[in-house]
């Protein structure tokens, strides 16, 4: 039994093993170029593992933001963390001493394959969980190693993360039947992005989208 639930969670999660190498090993290779060697990347990968933040901190680092704005950057960067924490409550219930790890390792696309489909066991979360993030570090430790011996121009590196979040929307859309919750996401994403600006309207998209996830759910409710 144990077997089948690791082997699906290593299937389910190939698609995120292709992404998560090319994104951490360029990380890893940004990170070298900025003169951090290979033990920063890494122990960032391992103790924070926060994707897009790891990639906004090389310029934080090397631009000498100050702490107090280096932490509003990452609560506005990682605010939707919070709507993914309580959405997961549930799955997340009586998972015993791996808790705080599913909690610290629930990633984007860790969040959409523990969410997509039916119940799964309990250690599939885990595994699921285990298998994204060790793909991360993996990633980071080569890129770093490759920025030792190869030199590379990083101009445009960084935009990847943007084509993974694309993809793993794309992949949403397509698995899903009702895409009521995506144009949600995406409709109240642009107004906040219209009305409050690219600096300011993460914030208030996560409100706006909680706000009308909970509308439609009571009006859905009711007509049940």
């Amino acid at each position: 039994m144990m077997k089948k639930v690791i082997k699906r969670a290593f299937l389910d999660t190939l698609p995120v093993m292709a992404g998560y190498l090319v994104l951490s090993i360029g990380f890893g290779v940004i990170m070298q170029s900025k003169g951090y060697g290979i033990l920063v990347p890494l122990c960032m990968s391992v103790f924070i593992y926060a994707g897009s933040m790891q990639y906004l901190a090389i310029d934080l680092l090397s631009g000498g933001a100050s702490l107090i704005a280096t932490a509003l950057t990452t609560i506005a960067v990682n605010a939707r963390h919070l709507f993914y924490g309580i959405s997961m409550v549930g799955k997340y219930k009586d998972t015993g001493k791996e808790k705080p790890y599913l909690i610290f390792s629930l990633t984007d696309e860790t969040y959409s394959l523990v969410c997509e489909g039916e119940e799964k066991d309990k250690k599939y979360y885990f595994l699921v969980s285990i298998f994204n993030h060790s793909y991360w570090v993996i990633g980071t430790f080569f890129g770093a190693l490759l920025g030792t011996v190869a030199n590379f121009n990083t101009n445009g590196i960084d935009f990847a993360l943007t084509a993974l979040f694309i993809t793993v929307f794309v992949e949403q859309w397509l698995n899903s039947k009702n895409h009521v919750y995506a144009i949600i996401g995406v409709v109240s994403s642009l107004i906040c992005l219209f009305v409050f600006g690219k600096d300011s309207f993460l914030i208030p998209a996560m409100i706006l989208i909680t706000v009308a996830l909970a509308v439609y759910k009571k009006v859905g409710a009711k007509n049940e």
